[in-house]
C-alpha cells in the first residue's frame, strides 16, 4: 500500500525534530555538566586554598593587651592573607611563652617554610639556655609539665604565659600577624600593687590604656625619668574620667621610688612631677629611668623584705653608677637644701592637699556609684 507523501513527509519531519531536540538537549546537558564540573573544580580549588586565621573582633590600641575574647578564628582565601598570619592557637600561645628566667620558647621552620611539628601535630618547641645553647622542649604526657634533656637528665621548666601586646593600633577584623603583636614586657610579680596617685601633672588627652613615663623636672631645667612605660588606668566619677587621679600597677621598689620623687617635687619650689605618653607603645621600648632616690629611701629599700632582690640590686646599682650618684648629690640634694625650711613646710602642705583630694575623689566616686545603682 502506497504511503501518503504528505504523511511520510510529516513523519520524517517529526523524526528529524526529535533528533534535533535530543541533540539540543544533549548539548544543553553536556554544557550544564561542564559548568557543574567547572563549578565543582573551582569549589574544590577554593576549599583547598582556604586557611583559618585569627582576626580581631574589636578595635585595639597600640600597646594594648590582647586577650582571648578579643579575637576569633575565621576562614579566608589563602591569597587574601599575609604569609605571617597566625592561624594556629598553639602558635599564638607559643608566641607568648617564656620561662621564669625570661628565655623565649619558640618554634622553628623547615626548608619549605613550615613550622616543625611533633608526631601528634603540635609545634615543636625550642629554648635557648646556658649561653644560647639550644634545647628542644618536651612535655610529660601524664603531668603536662615541660622539660629539656640536659646531659641525659630531665630538667623541668617553669613557664610563664607572657601577655600578647598590640604593636600598633588595629581596627576590628584585622588579621593577626606576627608583625602586629609582640610579647608583653610587664610580667606581674608578687609585689605588684594597683596604686593610686593624684600628685602628677597629666596630659590633657590622657586616657585609660595609655602607656606613660613619670618624670621629675627641676626649675633649673634638669629632667629625670622616675619610672618608665606604665599602663594607666583612670577611675571614672559620674561617668567621666577623673581629672587628677590615675591608677598604676607598680612594684614595691617603684612605690618607694615614686614616693621619693613626690617628696622631692614638694620640697623643691618650681619643680614639676609630670606624665608623658608613648605615641606607639607597642613598638617603642621602655625608657631607662634616670631619677635617683634619696639615701634614706635607698636604705629603706635595702631593708624592705617586700622588695624583690633583683629590683633592689638595680636601684643600688643605679645609685652607685658613675654620673647617677652625682645627680642625687649635686642637683637633687642641693635643690632640697636650698629650699630649707620652706621646702619641708611645703611637703606637709602638699601631702595634706593630696590626702584631701583623695578623700574628696573617693566621696564623689562612691556617690556616683550609689547614684548609678
Amino acid at each position: 500500500m502506497a504511503t501518503n507523501p504528505m504523511k511520510r513527509k510529516a513523519r520524517i519531519s517529526f523524526v528529524l525534530g526529535m533528533l534535533i531536540t535530543l541533540l539540543v538537549c544533549g548539548a544543553i546537558i553536556a554544557l550544564l555538566f561542564m559548568q557543574i564540573k567547572k563549578y565543582q573544580d573551582k569549589e574544590k580549588a577554593d576549599t583547598a586554598n582556604q586557611v583559618q586565621v585569627y582576626a580581631l573582633n574589636t578595635d585595639v590600641g597600640s600597646g594594648q593587651l590582647i586577650t582571648s575574647d578579643m579575637y576569633s578564628r575565621i576562614t579566608v582565601n589563602r591569597s587574601m592573607v599575609p604569609a605571617d598570619a597566625i592561624g594556629n592557637l598553639d602558635n599564638l600561645s607559643v608566641y607568648a611563652l617564656k620561662d621564669k628566667e625570661g628565655n623565649e620558647v619558640y618554634t622553628k621552620k623547615d626548608s619549605q617554610g613550615n613550622v616543625k611539628k611533633n608526631e601528634d601535630g603540635t609545634p615543636k618547641l625550642y629554648i635557648k639556655k646556658e649561653t644560647d645553647k639550644e634545647y628542644e622542649v618536651f612535655q610529660d604526657k601524664g603531668t603536662g609539665n615541660c622539660y629539656i634533656n640536659n646531659n641525659g637528665s630531665k630538667t623541668y621548666l617553669e613557664l610563664n604565659n607572657i601577655p600578647i601586646i598590640a604593636k600598633v593600633s588595629m581596627k576590628k577584623n584585622t588579621i593577626i600577624t606576627t608583625e602586629l603583636v609582640t610579647n608583653g614586657d610587664d610580667t606581674i610579680a608578687n609585689d605588684v600593687r594597683k596604686q593610686e596617685y593624684n600628685s602628677f601633672v597629666l596630659p590633657m588627652d590622657l586616657k585609660k590604656g595609655d602607656y606613660i613615663d613619670l618624670r621629675l623636672m627641676l626649675p633649673t631645667g634638669q629632667d629625670y625619668i622616675v619610672i618608665a612605660k606604665k599602663e594607666v588606668d583612670i577611675p571614672q566619677i559620674g561617668g567621666a574620667d577623673s581629672t587628677d587621679t590615675v591608677w598604676l600597677k607598680v612594684g614595691e621598689d617603684e612605690i618607694l621610688t615614686i614616693s621619693s620623687a613626690i617628696v622631692d617635687a614638694y620640697r623643691i619650689p618650681g619643680s614639676k612631677l609630670y606624665v608623658t605618653k608613648y605615641t606607639e607603645a607597642g613598638i617603642q621600648k621602655a625608657a631607662t629611668p634616670t631619677y635617683v632616690v634619696s639615701h634614706d629611701t635607698l636604705e629603706l629599700i635595702k631593708k624592705d623584705p617586700n622588695i624583690l632582690a633583683r629590683a633592689s640590686d638595680e636601684l643600688n646599682k643605679r645609685y652607685n653608677q658613675v654620673g647617677y650618684k652625682e645627680i642625687r648629690e649635686n642637683y637633687l640634694n642641693r635643690a632640697v637644701e636650698a629650699a630649707g625650711d620652706e621646702g619641708e613646710a611645703n611637703v606637709k602642705t602638699k601631702i595634706q592637699e593630696s590626702i584631701t583630694t583623695t578623700q574628696d575623689t573617693r566621696k564623689k566616686y562612691l556617690e556616683s556609684v550609689g547614684g548609678a545603682n
